[in-house]
């Protein structure tokens, strides 16, 4: 086993219920948008495993794209301020967009990336994420696809990440507090 998950006090939803959770997901989208021009736009880093398992669940043609966002800085909250590392490269007009994000908390970014993107004149902005976190919300934003209500508890694994680690575990897993308090 993944010597990370000696730093995990519990797994919270394991790789098989998160492959569960894409293929709904994917068959939503797939019905959905039937006949769109549908673009997927992953929020990096920690969205990217949930981007590319989502994308293998859509059966319908699909683009998609990347943009690096944060408000968390190096801290364990979000300060509310979004930034942008890395644009979008790719042109989103008269396409169906949906933002790809690893979990919503304080709703700070993802309201910005919907504004941000509405900027460029797709036919729609939606939202997509794996995990929601309601009880944190600061910015009030509608998410159209959700994977899985969680309580609030600090979670690696599956992208998502403490200091650029526990990426790399398969299952969504709540961290020690020792390691961030």
């Amino acid at each position: 086993m993944n010597e990370l998950y000696n730093d995990v006090s519990e797994i919270m939803i394991t790789k098989e219920r998160l492959d569960e959770i894409c293929a709904e997901l994917g068959k939503r989208i797939s019905s959905d948008y039937k006949g769109k021009q549908l673009m997927l736009v992953g929020v990096m880093k920690g969205g990217l495993i949930f981007l590319s398992d989502l994308l293998r669940k859509i059966t319908i043609p699909v683009e998609f794209g990347t943009i690096t966002a944060s408000s968390y800085g190096k801290g364990t909250s979000s300060s509310g301020q979004v930034t942008i590392l890395q644009d979008l490269d790719m042109d989103i007009a008269g396409k169906d967009v949906i933002i790809v994000e690893d979990l919503i908390d304080s709703g700070h970014t993802l309201r910005y990336l919907q504004e941000f993107l509405g900027l460029r004149n797709p036919n729609s902005v939606k939202i997509c994420c794996m995990l929601d976190k309601p009880s944190r919300r600061e910015k009030q934003v509608k998410v159209d696809y959700i994977g899985q209500e969680i309580p609030d508890k600090f979670v690696v694994g599956y992208g998502m990440d403490f200091e650029e680690k526990y990426r790399n575990l398969a299952d969504v897993c709540v961290l020690k507090k020792e390691f961030y308090e």
